[in-house]
Parts: C-alpha cells; sequence; structure tokens
C-alpha cells in the first residue's frame, strides 16, 4: 500500500494517509491570539484538513493535544464539546507541553478515517 503525503516539505508534510487513515498537526497561524482564537484556528484547520483527505469530524479516530498550561484546559473542553458532533467523541490524550514557539497555547495531532485525496 502507498503512502500520501500532502504538500510534503523537507520538514513535515500536512497530511500523511496510509491505509486509509490520515495524520495531520494543527497549530494556530495567529500565535499572537489568545487561548479562545488559537483553538477556533486550529479547529478551522483541522476541518479544512479532514475535508482534503475526504473526511470530517465524525470520522475523528483519536488526538492528543497539547497544552501549554492546564489553566486552559476548561476552556478547551468546553470549546471541544461544541465542536465535536454528538456521540462522536475521538479517544484523546491530553497533555501539558512546551511548544517549538514560546506563543503557541495548544496544538492537536489528529487522527482519521479518509478516503481517497481531492
Amino acid at each position: 500500500m502507498d503512502i500520501t503525503r500532502i504538500n510534503p516539505s523537507p520538514r513535515w508534510s500536512d497530511a500523511t494517509i496510509f491505509n486509509g487513515i490520515a495524520h495531520f498537526v494543527e497549530v494556530a497561524d495567529d500565535v499572537m491570539g489568545d487561548i479562545e482564537s488559537q483553538i477556533a484556528q486550529v479547529f478551522a484547520q483541522a476541518e479544512a484538513s479532514l475535508l482534503t483527505v475526504n473526511s470530517d469530524k465524525s470520522r475523528l479516530l483519536s488526538v492528543t493535544i497539547y497544552l501549554t498550561d492546564f489553566t486552559n484546559l476548561a476552556v478547551f473542553n468546553q470549546a471541544w464539546e461544541q465542536w465535536l458532533p454528538d456521540s462522536c467523541a475521538p479517544s484523546r490524550a491530553c497533555v501539558k507541553a512546551e511548544l517549538a514557539d514560546e506563543n503557541l497555547l495548544l496544538e492537536i495531532a489528529f487522527v482519521a478515517a479518509a478516503a481517497e485525496t481531492r
């Protein structure tokens, strides 16, 4: 089976698909925003990435959420629950982490069931 890499660069691909499973990571483009702004950006980017791999939020299998400050966890959880369709929560891990850019407040690694790329 082939591995499909979407927009590969020397350091990463926007998404990688193997055997019908897509992997991708999202961070906020505007890192000067507050946690709510960064969450909204990451969710919007995730929806675009899911569309690229012919998937959607209901097909998420697993996520790993990296937060720099657990005082933001309640805000994140509220946004997360509003963003996901009913009864479609994937398995998830949430980790306190130091991220590559000190202004990033979160990063999410997604795994989703996918189909052919568009």
